[in-house]
C-alpha cells in the first residue's frame, strides 16, 4: 500500500523534476553572470572552472523533502513525550513533568505554580515575590491536554491529612 502510494506521489512530482532539469543551465548561466570579480586572478578562476559545471547539476531530493516545502507540517512533529504505548508492558505513560509541575483538583481543574516562583528572588521586588507564590488554575483546555497527559492513577480522588486545598476539591455549579 505504501509502495503503491509512494509511485503515485513521485509520478506526481516527475513533471516538476523535469522542468527544474530544463531551467537549471539557464540557472548556471545567470550564476556565471552573477559572480563577483576574482582576487586571486585568472589562474584560480581557471581551477574552479570545471568545478562549477558540477556544482551547477540539480540536486536529487527524496519525496519529503520536495513535499515539505510546500507542506511545511510535515517535517514539524509535536513535542509532547507521551508515551502511547511502554516497551515493557504496552500500557501508556503519564508525562513526567505533568505530575511534577501540576496538581489535579478532584472537581477536574489543575492548578500550578506562576513561572518563576523561585528564580532569582533577590532581584524581584517584594510585591512580585508575593504575586508569584500564588497558585493559579488552568482554564478549560489546559485541563483536558492535562488529563490526556496522564494516566488514571493521576486522576483518581486521593485523601490527604491536614489538605490545604481541601476546599478547593469541590466546586459548585462548575461545567468542565
Amino acid at each position: 500500500m505504501a509502495a503503491v502510494l509512494a509511485r503515485r506521489v513521485s509520478g506526481l512530482l516527475r513533471p516538476l523534476s523535469a522542468s527544474l532539469r530544463a531551467r537549471t543551465p539557464q540557472l548556471c548561466q545567470l550564476s556565471t553572470l552573477i559572480q563577483p570579480p576574482s582576487l586571486y586572478g585568472a589562474a584560480a578562476a581557471a581551477a574552479r572552472a570545471p568545478l562549477r559545471s558540477t556544482v551547477c547539476q540539480t540536486p536529487r531530493y527524496n519525496i519529503l523533502q520536495r513535499v515539505s516545502a510546500l507542506v511545511p507540517s510535515l517535517t514539524l512533529q509535536p513535542s509532547r513525550n507521551l508515551t502511547y504505548y511502554s516497551l515493557k508492558k504496552g500500557k501508556r505513560k503519564s508525562v513526567k513533568s505533568v505530575t511534577e509541575r501540576f496538581m489535579r483538583l478532584h472537581c477536574g481543574l489543575w492548578i500550578r505554580r506562576k513561572a518563576g516562583y523561585k528564580k532569582k528572588l533577590w532581584k524581584k521586588k517584594p510585591a512580585r515575590r508575593k504575586r508569584l507564590r500564588e497558585i493559579v488554575f488552568c482554564n478549560k483546555t489546559q485541563s483536558k491536554l492535562l488529563d490526556k497527559m496522564t494516566t488514571s492513577f493521576w486522576r483518581r480522588r486521593n485523601w490527604y491529612l491536614n489538605d490545604p486545598y481541601q476546599k478547593y476539591h469541590d466546586r459548585v455549579n462548575l461545567k468542565l
